[in-house]
């Protein structure tokens, strides 16, 4: 995935379901997708501290004030990034070379949470004043967006 948009989005709903289940986050996307302007960052880069509060008591959604807070201020880091490399996409596949990582387990137990490499694009994420982005939940998040594929060897779904 390269889409700046739903990069966005996903970055946005995996640091939302932290310490949560996916199905509680995937129960809830359409209501996360109505609520934060379809992902829209640079809306969300502006909210205002009451539209912050407003999204507060929106029980669509997990209405962790951290959590929501995050939003905005990553929204703003993310388009800093933007500016900076041309697109977050740039930014991100520039870690693996715009080559996605394909890994070969045989037993789902084998795969890490996270990795070296997740540790490494963490760190420069907070270094870059994001939040919600520890090592493995951007090694969940590098797993969503296809940069890593760690599909077992007999999965239908898994790549070449």
């Amino acid at each position: 995935m390269y889409d700046d948009h739903k990069l966005f989005e996903f970055l946005i709903l995996e640091g939302f379901q932290a310490g949560l289940s996916w199905i509680t986050i995937l129960r809830k996307r359409e209501n996360f997708r109505k609520a934060f302007d379809n992902f829209d960052y640079h809306k969300i880069a502006q909210y205002s501290d009451d539209k912050l509060e407003e999204l507060r008591r929106d029980a669509g959604i997990i209405r962790n004030r951290l959590k929501i807070e995050t939003a905005r201020s990553n929204a703003q880091a993310f388009i800093k990034v933007q500016q900076e490399f041309g697109s977050f996409s740039e930014y991100l596949w520039r870690f693996v070379d715009d080559k996605p990582i394909v890994n070969h387990w045989k037993r789902a137990e084998d795969i890490p949470a996270k990795t070296g490499l997740s540790d490494q694009i963490s760190k420069d994420l907070k270094k870059r004043g994001f939040k919600f982005v520890g090592s493995t939940i951007i090694y969940a998040f590098m797993q969503a967006i296809g940069m890593v594929d760690d599909h077992e060897e007999d999965c239908w779904k898994k790549g070449p």
